[in-house]
């Protein structure tokens, strides 16, 4: 049985951190806008935005190796982690502009101040991360940054891993203390809780079955109440598939040439938990390691304070997993369907290619728990077995598509497919994906709303201050947007907390 058909301006499918994000956005920029939201699960924000489906980072390229290359002479390209922490300065911006605006509330229920870190074993590794404590430390976006291969200061920032180590391996550490543990999950809920008091229409349990053009131009969805199995035509001027892994299989229904020639790769991830309070109290920092050679850049090990229901917890991980599934909830047929004719070529391409992943992804799945203890007391050299639980973290699908450097290139962090006309777009990718939500969600305006820009421009300027600017190149405005960022997400000293809430009074 099918419904007649209803129309609308927007519709958001996913009701994740990437839809919350833009359509708060377009809220405050279109308030008179109609937009509806379609989510296959109960509530906001249940799989990859879930606090226990990621690592709850804010990822401003503090701490995570990843983001910087040692080049063939040595020195270090920190032109990434640049980008990166320019694209998390901007969520923070937005965030503090929701709080002031009295449209969230309560920061701390959504982000904690917590120190960064780096861990390094290994003479080749210390000397990498002293240089690239030299190349960031020059730069004022990681202003405050510090450095040791002291074994006393070391146990003084991470007792709990310097605790019963043997001081043979030459070993350091960089801190920043102003990094941030972020609850997506919390932050997601937040803001569909806004939107729904602006009439945002919210429709849970609704899956979109088919998503295609009707003559006049508009996109037209075909959506499925799962509770009552009755599907319901939908039709919009703008559709955003922010669908998490499922997005691809939504890309290929719409049959936009940009969405051909690419293809997905299904990675699960496992984190070891501990579940002994005394243990938990004596770790405080997100602290990250080096990748195990043929790891994704997402399996980078990091022992990580997260604050989850105000309740302080202590994770390690992640473990790669493999299963077909694209999404938590989704079906072992998930990768299987979305190999299409005109992403064969691309997606065997990639197997060939990718064959050391593939190996890496088998030996972590048939990892034993003490096997995976092993990897821990490389962390923590006294971990005790029963002091830890496994979980099984969220879904990601990294992007597979032709590139420069050839067919089938397996693509890491987030991308954007947007239709030529701008009239639909899909985020695809993982990492560092919801820390970088206000960045990417102003691309999509920026290309899917062009005709509104000059008019919108203001509004965005007041959201986002530093908004067409670089931080980097403008030191007074990246320590104004500092101060106030701060003051009014509540992180910092106690002063700064104090400050946020006479704002609010």
């Amino acid at each position: 049985m099918i419904n007649g058909e209803t129309k609308t301006d927007v519709i958001l499918i996913g009701a994740g951190i990437m839809s919350a994000t833009l359509g708060t956005m377009l809220k405050e920029l279109a308030p008179n806008l109609n937009i509806t939201v379609f989510e296959k699960l109960a509530s906001p924000g249940e799989e990859s935005s879930n606090e226990w489906n990621n690592a709850g980072t804010g990822h401003a390229a503090l701490c995570e190796l990843n983001y910087t290359v040692e080049k063939p002479d040595g020195t270090i390209d920190i032109s990434k982690a640049i980008n990166i922490n320019e694209q998390f300065q901007e969520s923070m911006q937005f965030w503090s502009y929701l709080v002031k605006s009295k449209l969230i509330h309560n920061p701390e229920d959504f982000i904690r101040q917590l120190p960064h870190m780096s861990f390094v074993q290994g003479e080749d590794n210390v000397t990498f991360l002293k240089n690239r404590f030299k190349a960031l430390s020059n730069n004022p976006l990681f202003e405050g940054m510090e450095f040791s291969d002291d074994p006393d200061k070391l146990l003084e920032w991470i007792p709990l891993i310097m605790h019963d180590r043997e001081s043979g391996e030459p070993i350091a550490a960089t801190k920043i203390d102003s990094g941030t543990d972020v609850n997506f999950g919390a932050l997601t809920r937040m803001l569909f809780d806004y939107l729904e008091s602006q009439n945002v229409e919210l429709n849970y349990h609704y899956c979109v079955k088919n998503i295609s053009r009707t003559a006049e131009g508009l996109w037209e969805l075909k959506v499925k109440n799962e509770e009552t199995g009755i599907s319901e035509r939908h039709t919009a001027k703008f559709v955003f598939i922010g669908g998490g892994g499922g997005s691809l299989h939504l890309l290929q229904k719409t049959g936009i040439p940009e969405g051909e020639h690419i293809g997905g790769f299904p990675v699960s991830g496992l984190f070891m938990v501990c579940n002994n309070p005394d243990v938990v109290a004596q770790h405080h920092a997100k602290v990250y390691g080096k990748a195990k050679v043929g790891a994704p850049p997402m399996s980078v090990p990091h022992l990580d304070t997260r604050f989850i229901n105000n309740q302080k917890s202590l994770l390690f991980g992640p473990f790669a997993g493999f299963t077909p599934k694209f999404l938590k909830t989704g079906s072992n047929l998930d990768l299987v369907t979305s190999v299409k004719p005109d992403n064969l070529l691309t997606m065997l391409a990639a197997g060939v290619k990718e064959i050391p992943l593939t190996k890496y992804l088998i030996q972590q799945v048939l990892l034993s728990k003490e096997q995976r203890m092993e990897e821990l007391r490389e962390f923590i050299p006294n971990a005790k077995s029963e002091d830890w639980d496994l979980i099984v973290a969220g879904q990601r699908v990294q992007v597979i598509k032709d590139t420069p450097a050839g067919k089938g290139t397996l693509q890491f962090g987030t991308e954007v497919i947007t239709a030529d006309d701008g009239s639909i777009a899909a985020l695809l990718g993982a990492s560092p994906g919801a820390s970088t939500a206000v960045h990417v969600m102003l691309e999509v305006i920026r290309k899917c709303f062009p005709d509104q820009m000059n008019s919108w421009q203001a509004k965005i300027k007041e959201m986002i201050p530093s908004y067409g600017e670089s931080l980097m190149k403008n030191p007074d405005l990246l320590r104004e947007v500092h101060t106030s960022t701060a003051a009014t997400l509540g992180l910092g000293n106690k002063e700064t907390m104090d400050e946020r809430v006479l704002q609010e009074a």
